[in-house]
């Protein structure tokens, strides 16, 4: 069955949904021709390989009627990721004239090889890779992504690094790189982004500010946000390397005296078993002190107004009452905490085995009063209504000061690019599709402002890379104010430069290639 309508999106496009449970009896069928034609064993495959198989296969039966409907169009197929691609085997099989572009996003293989924690780079030149899929357990995904790949018209990759992973993993070199764009006017402008700046770091600072001051207290004013955000993947997004770096970051701002503190956020989705309800009793507390202190601020403003006509200084003893400071110290006595802030906002399930909690002990940084280098595991979906910062996603970036993303494995990254769109500065990686691409764009003076910081992580030990990032970092913490506003100009307009504008001429490019292309 099909159903026909359109996508509640921009520009509302037409689209057709497939059920293609009337399908689902032939998948043994499917299977065998699949290893008769193709060698793709799926054998042992479960519903995560089959019901994409069956879904791309209707698509195929779909476009080959469209075929035959329609015989006076020249029709091209855009098909994503071994979960479309046998759609493309389909048509090859049917001998259908439809042309056929494949473009994976990343390698089954090679995200697995990754995540692993092998050295990915520097063993592609000697793997075998149907090998190395068996010995992994992904052999039916990766054999479907490798013939959808090599049996399709023109083959695309997202960006440069995984067009090397592919050349070798896959066989096949691609035709054309298809970066992945952002529509950029659908994001702030650069006078829209200082408001909002202003506004969401207010929210944070609050939040800071129940998190922590319960404890102790540092200067808000001389403290910057860090974030990293995504998928907990602990190595391929280079959360291993980045702990390890905050904990040198952490030793340096004590040895140096720094006024600064940091707040670093890991807004990492993980499994949890409800809030830290010491967090929320804190957040309670703050919110009576604060409703307190409103409820008798019009008070408090007309004494300021009056002492200063009065060419008086405004004082404790003439703004507040005896009342509202007793109720007020009582308060405070309620908020107050021993020990140290909590690491994690949730309880995260299995913490005690949690590489990335872990880690965090291991490099010392727990909280404690003396630490420069604050740490927040925010184990939940930002969505603006978590009960905590409450915050959406893009506002919680554009409230902070800096994204650190010294990924691995990362085909291509958007994270650093919405950062940018929004103007905020970050750091990525040499191993990104995306710091790749907008490496060539940055400026190569040295010690000048970048906007977005690309650093070499390419056929480098892990030592050097942390050396590296702990100096991005370092030399992040002492910008001014001003040069801070610069880099955010600067991430900014380099965001521009992934304009769908821009990078929709790839996939034209691509299609063109594939009509051109003799059968």
């Amino acid at each position: 069955k099909c159903y026909y309508g359109s996508w509640n999106a921009d520009s509302s496009p037409n689209v057709i949904l497939i059920d293609f449970k009337e399908l689902i009896p032939q998948k043994n069928d499917i299977k065998k021709m699949l290893w008769d034609d193709y060698k793709i064993d799926s054998l042992n495959a479960d519903w995560g390989f089959e019901e994409p198989m069956l879904w791309s296969w209707s698509v195929g039966m779909l476009l080959s009627f469209i075929e035959k409907e329609l015989p006076e169009k020249k029709i091209v197929g855009q098909f994503h990721e071994w979960l479309s691609g046998f759609a493309v085997l389909f048509l090859k099989n049917c001998g259908s004239n439809i042309k056929t572009v494949f473009t994976t996003h990343a390698t089954m293989l090679g995200r697995t090889i990754a995540g692993s924690g092998e050295d990915l780079y520097n063993i592609l030149d000697s793997i075998n890779p149907e090998e190395r899929a068996y010995r992994y357990g992904v052999q039916d995904k990766f054999l479907a992504e490798r013939a959808s790949a090599n049996k399709a018209d023109i083959f695309t990759t997202v960006s440069e690094i995984t067009g090397i992973e592919a050349e070798k993993i896959l066989l096949r070199k691609p035709d054309v790189i298809l970066n992945n764009g952002l529509t950029i006017k659908s994001f702030p402008t650069i006078e829209e982004t200082s408001i909002r700046h202003h506004i969401t770091k207010t929210m944070i600072r609050e939040f800071l500010t129940f998190y922590f001051f319960p404890y102790y207290t540092f200067d808000l004013e001389h403290n910057l946000t860090f974030f990293i955000v995504g998928r907990y993947e602990y190595k391929n997004k280079g959360i291993d390397v980045m702990i390890k770096t905050l904990g040198k970051l952490n030793e340096e701002l004590k040895k140096e005296n720094s006024e600064r503190t940091v707040s670093v956020f890991f807004w990492i989705p993980m499994g949890v078993k409800g809030v830290n309800v010491e967090l929320l009793e804190n957040k309670n507390s703050y919110r009576h002190i604060k409703t307190y202190v409103q409820s008798n601020s019009q008070d408090i403003l007309d004494k300021i107004i009056l002492d200063v006509i009065n060419s008086k200084t405004p004082g404790v003893k003439t703004l507040f009452t005896r009342d509202f400071l007793k109720n007020l110290e009582k308060d405070l006595v309620m908020f107050k905490r021993q020990g140290n802030p909590p690491i994690s906002t949730h309880n995260v399930i299995g913490a005690e085995n949690d590489p990335l909690l872990n880690e965090l002990q291991a490099q010392g940084l727990d909280n404690r009063e003396d630490d420069k280098v604050k740490v927040i595991l925010y184990p939940v979906y930002l969505t603006g209504a978590d009960g905590l910062l409450d915050l959406p996603y893009y506002d919680a970036l554009a409230g902070s000061h800096l994204g650190i993303f010294p990924s691995y494995y990362e085909p291509w990254g958007y994270t650093p690019v919405e950062a940018a769109a929004l103007g905020v500065a970050s750091i990525t990686t040499d191993l990104s599709g995306f710091g790749r691409f907008i490496e060539k764009k940055v400026t190569r003076k040295k010690n000048a402002l970048k906007g977005i910081y690309v650093l070499k992580r390419f056929n480098k030990s892990e030592e050097q890379f942390i050396n590296d990032l702990l100096k991005t970092m370092l030399d992040f913490v002492n910008l001014s104010h001003e040069d801070r506003v610069k880099n955010k100009l600067i991430a900014k307009n380099l965001a521009a430069l992934t304009d769908w504008k821009y990078f929709v001429q790839n996939y034209i490019t691509a299609h063109n290639m594939a009509f051109d292309k003799k059968s």
